[in-house]
């Protein structure tokens, strides 16, 4: 099973880039989106389900234009959970789930900490996810969290670690709560499979930084310790240019 994860960064605007194309090409059997910024009634749904995945899950933010998570699948899904049933998380459209046979998938999409006051929000959010991921393997014991994270987790995964260090998504907070939360029974799926440098998934706008790559990783696949044995491959893709993200893969068992 092909399972990515995308943050599209406004998917009205990535279907312009050619982001159906791609897709169609790429043949996942499951993507999770995050950054969608758009309501289901926005999206053309007809497309998506041209190219198999007639299960398809979207889940917006109630700011218009804002954050929003989606998955689509080609496999018929047991169970979909749309939220946490945590008000300041589902607010913004921040976490899906869909339930398979014997594992499940979510689509996450970590705010960012723009500034003190979301930075705040953050961590309220991070230490919140934690309890309810926590909680939720022990209901859900085969669980794979897609998405992006706003967090490089290492030096390894950011161009410049010196000077970002007190740049919000590399603040050692951050980088410590990351480690404790993949510690707690997960895998980093693409580290797994690829510990050299020069790996990344974001690169800011400016500059022409994407060129030079000088990005940040903050985009994962972390699937639980004990799905580890069924990972056949895990990618960066980062010729895929719908967005100021690129896509991440696995490949599992």
């Amino acid at each position: 099973m092909k399972i990515i994860s995308y943050n599209v960064n406004g998917i009205r605007a990535a279907i312009t880039k050619g982001f159906l194309e791609w897709l169609e090409q790429a043949n996942p059997d499951v993507i999770c989106l995050q950054e969608i910024k758009a309501l289901e009634e926005q999206i053309p749904v007809a497309e998506f389900e041209k190219l198999g995945y007639h299960y398809n899950y979207w889940f917006s933010a109630q700011k218009k234009g804002y954050s929003g998570v989606a998955i689509l699948s080609k496999i018929k899904p047991k169970n979909v959970v749309i939220g946490t049933g945590i008000e300041h998380m589902d607010f913004e459209g921040r976490n899906l789930r869909m339930d398979f046979e014997d594992f499940s998938v979510m689509s996450l999409y970590l705010p960012s900490g723009t500034n003190s006051a979301r930075l705040d929000h953050k961590f309220m959010y991070m230490d919140d996810f934690q309890k309810y991921i926590s909680d939720l393997k022990n209901e859900i014991p085969h669980l794979i969290i897609c998405g992006d994270y706003n967090i490089c987790h290492e030096a390894i995964d950011i161009h410049d670690p010196v000077r970002n260090k007190t740049v919000s998504g590399f603040l050692p907070e951050e980088r410590a709560w990351l480690d404790v939360f993949i510690k707690d029974g997960f895998v980093d799926s693409f580290r797994h499979f690829n510990k050299n440098p020069h790996h990344y998934t974001w690169w800011s706008y400016r500059a022409g930084a994407r060129g030079n790559n000088k990005g940040w990783r903050i985009d994962y696949i972390l699937v639980t310790k004990n799905l580890e044995n069924r990972l056949e491959r895990a990618l960066i893709l980062p010729d895929a240019k719908h967005s100021d993200h690129c896509p991440v893969m696995i490949e599992i068992n």
